[in-house]
C-alpha cells in the first residue's frame, strides 16, 4: 500500500514537471500576425478585432520582409494603454488613426512617413493642398485590409470622390475620361502627395500632363494654337461634359468665346423678311442649324503646318 502511494506521488510530480512548461507557454502571449505583436494581440485577437488581424494579408504583414513594421511602429509604444490596471476606460494608444483621433494630422502622417520616406512621389507633400488641409494618409489608405481601395484603378476614384463630390457629378456626364470603366484612375493625372504643377497635376503644367497620353497634340507645329499651349482646360473640362470630346461647349459657341464670329448675324427685319447678313460674312442661321461649326473647316485646331495665306490657319 505504501509502495502504491509512493508510486502515485511520483506520477503526480512527474506529470507536473512535464505539464508545467507547456502550461506556462500557453499563458504567455504569442505573436499572431506580426513579429512582436503579442503585446497587442493578447487582447486584440480573433474575438476582439478580427478585422485588425487582416493586416497579415497585406505588405505590412509580410514576416519574410525585414522592413515589415510591428503594431508599435505605427501606434507608438502605448505604455499607458497596455499597462492600464484601473477600472475606468482604458487610455487610447499613443497614435490613433480613426476619424475620432485626438492626434494631430502631422503626428498621424509622421507614423507613415517614418517608413515611407519622401521619395520622388512624395517629395512635395509639405505645402501641398492635402497637407495644408490636414488630410491624413489614413483618410485615403486602409492598412488593415487585404486590398487597399485607393491602390486599385477600378475603385480609386470612389475614394477620391468622398471629398471631391463635384468631380463625381462631372465624371457621370456623357463625355468623360474612362474612370467609371476602370481604364483610368485619378492618379494617372494627379499626384495626391503633392506636385509642382497646378491642381496636384503629375507634370509641371496641365498641358504637359495631357501630353503623356495625347502625344499627337504636342507638336511642334508651324502654327500653334496659343490656348492649347497655355492650358488644355481653356477648351476642355477633363472630368466630363455634355459635349463630345470633353469640350466645355459646342463649336462655334466655344470658338466665339475668343474669336469674333465671321459676318455677325443681323436681327430680322421688322417686315418679317429673312435676316440680313453682313456682305463679307457667311455665318448664317442655316449654317448653325445644319450642325456645322468652325472645326468643319479648321479641323487641325491644336496646331497645323499648312500655309497661312489670307490668315486661313488650322485647315485640313
Amino acid at each position: 500500500m505504501k509502495l502504491l502511494r509512493l508510486l502515485l506521488v511520483w506520477c503526480v510530480a512527474l506529470g507536473a514537471l512535464m505539464c508545467g512548461p507547456a502550461a506556462w507557454a500557453a499563458d504567455t502571449p504569442q505573436d499572431l500576425v506580426l513579429k512582436g505583436d503579442a503585446t497587442c494581440t493578447a487582447c486584440h485577437d480573433e474575438a476582439d478585432g478580427p478585422e485588425l488581424l487582416a493586416i497579415g494579408k497585406t505588405k505590412h504583414g509580410t514576416q519574410a520582409d525585414t522592413r515589415t513594421p510591428t503594431c508599435t511602429s505605427c501606434h507608438g509604444d502605448s505604455t499607458e494603454h497596455v499597462g492600464y490596471k484601473g477600472s475606468g476606460k482604458r487610455p487610447h494608444p499613443s497614435v490613433v488613426f480613426g476619424a475620432k483621433s485626438v492626434n494631430t494630422a502631422d503626428a498621424r502622417n509622421g507614423a507613415c512617413q517614418d517608413c515611407h520616406i519622401k521619395d520622388s512621389k512624395r517629395s512635395h507633400w509639405e505645402g501641398s493642398t492635402h497637407q495644408a488641409r490636414d488630410v491624413t494618409c489614413a483618410a485615403c489608405h486602409k492598412v488593415h485590409v487585404a486590398k487597399d481601395a485607393v491602390r486599385d484603378k477600378r475603385t480609386q476614384s470612389e475614394v477620391c470622390f468622398a471629398c471631391h463630390k463635384e468631380q463625381r457629378n462631372l465624371i457621370n456626364k456623357p463625355s468623360h475620361h474612362p474612370l467609371a470603366e476602370g481604364k483610368m484612375s485619378c492618379s494617372d493625372c494627379h499626384n495626391p502627395h503633392g506636385s509642382t504643377g497646378p491642381s496636384l497635376m503629375k507634370r509641371n503644367s496641365v498641358t504637359e500632363t495631357c501630353y503623356t497620353c495625347h502625344m499627337e497634340k504636342r507638336g511642334p507645329f508651324v502654327h500653334n494654337h496659343q490656348p492649347v499651349n497655355e492650358d488644355c482646360s481653356n477648351c476642355h473640362n477633363p472630368h466630363g461634359t455634355v459635349t463630345e470630346s470633353l469640350l466645355k461647349s459646342r463649336p462655334p459657341f466655344l470658338c466665339n468665346s475668343c474669336h469674333t464670329p465671321h459676318g455677325p448675324i443681323q436681327p430680322a427685319l421688322a417686315n418679317g423678311t429673312a435676316p440680313a447678313v453682313a456682305a463679307a460674312g457667311w455665318w448664317t442661321p442655316s449654317v448653325i442649324t445644319q450642325g456645322k461649326s468652325c472645326v468643319s473647316c479648321h479641323a487641325l485646331i491644336h496646331g497645323s503646318n499648312n500655309p497661312s495665306a489670307a490668315g486661313q490657319r488650322f485647315f485640313r
